[in-house]
């Protein structure tokens, strides 16, 4: 069922619209991801649903009641969202220790010592800071803030948990160990929880969903694999994936009744019918740098390329090449042997592109019947 829904929400800041016409369904025990580049509208769609600012127009809804009418100017105070806010700035009491940060909330409840006590413990263990209850935020580290405020936000037991960019403080390897310690957490609470961040790596690693927000819009809700395999809009496949998708000017022509040709500067590729919505002359083929293949000599449905650089990244490297007027990145396992200025010969895995139309920027192509299947089966 769903837990939380924004429908038809529109905001403005002075004359400029900020969140245009956003709607959005929020499943119970979901990890939803809002993803994006800097004032896409993320925060200001997430502070709107934690009751932080209001809506011009449209409802916000959560397990079943009205908390948010925009035309009618009702707008229920946070506390009565059962939700709490994690702050990218952690705000803690410099005044107090761990142990009263994370038990100011409980208080405020008038709830008993012992059980605050209780509640408050097994929040900092979860966080693995128990050791540390007794210390002042400024004798912590930047990742023990963190967790500090995350135990603050969970101790009251929050059916939703909301995170503004929490992780953007902290070091790479800091980082990668608080991803974990969310995704352990949201598996252990199974709380709704709301991620903003512009890392496309923090959102395909801990989501069960992502929505992806560009210039005030939702452009694509789904999970984190489809989405990286089959991004439904130009701008989402621009946003999504890491070295970034291979762009090519191509044209389409109709052969016969069941299939067409592409022709781009990876040459001529010959398609279904079934597999594309509708032909069009002017698009746009995207492959992913893995789905690019390397060979040192020629192979049927192959073009030449010139490798102009080589990046070894330890388990994996990436290549540049060059076909013709066109610049291709490829990326390969381990570490790469070839050569600048060698001649290789690539060609696209047909299972890893995407064709979109260049005026819409919407994918022209159909997810796989099997293929879709697959994908249901990832978290």
């Amino acid at each position: 069922m769903s837990l939380i829904k924004l429908e038809g929400i529109n905001k403005y800041f002075d004359k400029h619209h900020v969140l245009k016409d956003i709607s959005l369904e929020i499943e119970e025990g979901d990890f939803m991801t809002f993803l994006g580049p800097s004032g896409c509208g993320k925060t200001t769609t997430l502070r709107i649903l934690a009751g932080l600012e209001h809506q011009e127009e449209g409802l916000i809804v959560i397990s079943d009641k009205l908390v948010a009418d925009g035309q009618a100017q009702f707008f229920a105070p946070p506390a009565e969202r059962h939700l709490n806010l994690v702050f990218q700035n952690y705000a803690l009491w410099p005044h107090m220790t761990v142990f009263e940060n994370v038990s100011f909330g409980l208080e405020g409840r008038k709830r008993n010592k012992k059980e605050i006590r209780e509640r408050v413990e097994s929040s900092l263990e979860k966080l693995q800071i128990l050791a540390y209850k007794d210390r002042y935020p400024s004798e912590l580290s930047g990742g023990q803030q963190q967790r500090v405020a995350i135990a603050r936000a969970i101790v009251t037991e929050p059916k939703i948990l909301l995170l503004d960019e929490p992780l953007s403080n902290l070091d790479a390897k800091l980082r990668v160990e608080m991803r974990a310690e969310l995704k352990r957490l949201h598996h252990e609470l199974r709380t709704t929880m709301i991620y903003v961040t512009h890392d496309q790596v923090e959102a395909m690693t801990m989501s069960t969903k992502i929505a992806v927000f560009s210039e005030g819009r939702i452009l694509q809700v789904d999970k984190p694999i489809q989405l990286y395999q089959y991004p439904a809009h130009l701008t989402v496949a621009e946003f999504v994936g890491n070295p970034a998708n291979n762009f090519l000017d191509a044209t389409c022509r109709e052969s016969s009744k069941t299939t067409f040709h592409i022709h781009s500067a990876l040459g001529e590729m010959v398609m279904s019918t079934d597999w594309i919505e509708r032909i069009e002359k002017d698009v746009v083929l995207t492959v992913r740098p893995e789905d690019l293949l390397i060979s040192r000599t020629p192979q049927k449905g192959s073009v030449s390329g010139t490798v102009r650089a080589v990046l070894p990244a330890g388990p994996e490297t990436t290549i540049h090449i060059q076909c013709g007027e066109t610049i291709l990145l490829a990326k390969e396992m381990g570490v790469g042997t070839y050569l600048p200025d060698s001649t290789v010969y690539i060609k696209a895995n047909l299972e890893g592109i995407n064709l979109y139309d260049r005026t819409s920027g919407l994918r022209l192509n159909k997810i796989p019947e099997q293929k879709a299947q697959d994908l249901n089966v990832y978290v």
